[in-house]
């Protein structure tokens, strides 16, 4: 990318001196630059800004995250599966099934959470505000951007 922008602008195109650019990026701005390396010096700006996009785009969690999860699951009753668990019950994360319950709500649910196995559950962006979910297995379950404001842990595992 960064050789696109300097194809693309002639006072940054090194075409015409070969000589080796060493980008060092600085937060030292009391340092004066002499008027002869004016362009180098934001050639140097410019590249330090790119790759510090480049890092932290690449380095988001959340950004990889979404890059790595299955797509939502097209069974129409993906939201009521929470209602049974993950049937096989092991707190490690084992399932014979994914549970896909992004996006689903269950605001409020009083009594059919309650000691459920929802471990390695992909469970982003549901709310589960007010729930009781006392005595739930919640084990690796993937939880970014989900609501539990008010909700019940007590006695749950959340490893």
């Amino acid at each position: 990318m960064l050789s696109r922008i300097i194809n693309k602008t002639p006072w940054l195109s090194s075409s015409s001196t070969h000589v080796p650019l060493r980008v060092t990026c600085s937060s030292s701005a009391s340092k004066r630059v002499p008027k002869s390396e004016e362009s180098s010096s934001l050639l140097r700006t410019v590249a330090c800004g790119l790759l510090a996009v480049c890092t932290v785009a690449t380095a988001s969690p959340v950004i990889a995250a979404n890059q790595r999860l299955p797509p939502l699951s097209t069974e129409p009753n993906r939201c009521e599966r929470a209602f049974v668990g993950n049937t096989i019950c092991q707190a490690n994360g084992v399932y014979n099934k994914p549970l896909d319950l992004r996006f689903c709500d269950y605001t409020n649910e009083k009594s059919n959470l309650k000691g459920k196995s929802v471990a390695a559950a992909l469970m982003s962006d549901a709310k589960f505000d007010g729930a009781d979910m006392s005595e739930v297995v919640m084990s690796k379950a993937y939880v970014v951007g989900a609501s539990f404001k008010g909700t019940d842990f007590s006695n749950a595992v959340l490893d």
